[in-house]
Order: C-alpha cells, then sequence, then structure tokens
C-alpha cells in the first residue's frame, strides 16, 4: 500500500513567518499525498505560497494539485479588510496545476481569485481524488458556504486510522460562521448532526483553524465542543443567530 504523506502547516509558524495578519488568523493549510510517488496536492494554499512549496520539496514531495475547502480568501487568496493574500492564482501558475472544488463553490472561488473556470475541477459530494496511491474522499458539508467541503484520509497510522480536514466547518472548539454571505444555518446544522454524525468517533479531526487546538479525534471533539451540544435544529438556530 501507498504510505500515506500528510503535513499540517500552521500560518505565522510554519509559512507566512513575520506576517502578523497570517499569524492572527491562525489559519491550517495541509500537504496530503503519496511519499513513495514523492506527489502531493495542497488543502487551502494561502498567505504564502513560496513557504508552503518550499514545505513540500523539503519534504522531497512535489505539488500536483489543489483542494479546496471554501471559497474566503484566507483560504484560497483574494482580497481580504483591504490586504491582498497569495493563493491558487500563485499555485496553479506555479505548480501548472488544477484546484478541485465543490460545483457550487466555483463561482465564488474564481470570483476571489481571478482564476478561469479552466483552472478548476469542479466536484460532486462522494467522488474522490487520486494522488499516487492515495484516495481523498470529497465530502459535500453546507452551512459556512454553499460549498463547503471536507476530505477524509485513511492511513494516518499502521492501524489504519482516517483523517477528516474539515476546513472552516468544525473546530475543536465551535463551527464555521453562518451569518456571512452564503452562510445557511439550518445547513450548519444538518451537516454537523447528520452528514459528519455517521464518521467513526476515532476519525481525527484536522480543522482549517487552530481554534481550540490543532487536532483530536471526533469522539473527543463531540463530548467537548459546545456546539455539538446543540442538538436541536431550534437551539442551534438561536445559538447562531
Amino acid at each position: 500500500m501507498a504510505q500515506l504523506y500528510l503535513r499540517q502547516l500552521l500560518s505565522g509558524r510554519d509559512f507566512g513567518r513575520g506576517d502578523a495578519m497570517a499569524t492572527g488568523m491562525q489559519n491550517f493549510a495541509y500537504l496530503v499525498g503519496d511519499r513513495d510517488a514523492g506527489e502531493c496536492v495542497v488543502v487551502d494554499p494561502a498567505w504564502d505560497i513560496g513557504g508552503i512549496v518550499a514545505c513540500a520539496e523539503h519534504d522531497g514531495m512535489r505539488i500536483t494539485g489543489a483542494l479546496v475547502t471554501h471559497y474566503h480568501p484566507d483560504h484560497v487568496g483574494g482580497s481580504m479588510f483591504g490586504f491582498d493574500i497569495e493563493g491558487l492564482a500563485e499555485l496553479t501558475s506555479r505548480c501548472h496545476c488544477h484546484a478541485h472544488v465543490h460545483r457550487l463553490e466555483a463561482e465564488g472561488v474564481r470570483a476571489v481569485t481571478g482564476l478561469s473556470k479552466s483552472d478548476l475541477v469542479e466536484h460532486d459530494s462522494g467522488d474522490r481524488v487520486q494522488v499516487g496511491g492515495i484516495e481523498i474522499e470529497l465530502l459535500h458539508t453546507p452551512g459556512h458556504t454553499p460549498g463547503s467541503m471536507c476530505f477524509r484520509v485513511a492511513g494516518l497510522s499502521h492501524g489504519e486510522e482516517e483523517g477528516l480536514l474539515a476546513g472552516d466547518t468544525l473546530f475543536l472548539q465551535g463551527c464555521g460562521r453562518v451569518d456571512l454571505p452564503g452562510g445557511d444555518a439550518e445547513q450548519m446544522f444538518r451537516t454537523l448532526h447528520e452528514r459528519l454524525a455517521t464518521l467513526p468517533p476515532q476519525t481525527w479531526l484536522l480543522p482549517g483553524h487552530a481554534y481550540g487546538g490543532e487536532k483530536a479525534t471526533l469522539g473527543a471533539v463531540r463530548r467537548t465542543n459546545p456546539t455539538l451540544q446543540l442538538t436541536t435544529l431550534q437551539s442551534f438556530l438561536r445559538a447562531m443567530s
């Protein structure tokens, strides 16, 4: 079996060093791929593309694509709070690769990054992206944005544990905001309590921001994340509003 390569990179620490905004945002980017093949994709490349590429190259890996959890500029690049953030446009040009997005998120990604339709590969929930011998499952998890996705990978250890790269859908503490354009509190409730509820408790949650920590099992997050204690739609809607 191909050997899974997975690195969690924190903005301001592993890339974007010296960038006060990147440090304050606490974004995670991820490198996921096949160590034997020397190929990987980047999940949510933003802030410092040169730094992310350097991390991959240091490990002997070549970036062959990007996976997009959602279209917000701190995850894909663009303009935010009057600042220009590097992201997908710089990565796809530098590495001559495509970005994989949910079809409901494609328009938003193009709008904030300036990429063209030919730069993107549009997907539906349940699609799989192959990187060498590693398979990554794409899960549609709307709520934070209409086309938000999480990415499911197996083989995090010899026990074949799973990992869920969750973007801004779910953090160790809290979940993604639903009061931004495209947010939908009812969809977020369905995502958390129906779509993600079927995942095994031993699955490792790997979030898009270091809100409450870097990683934990879903079993632990379900016990300690206050958002997940809101088990009725009415209580969730009250809290989110």
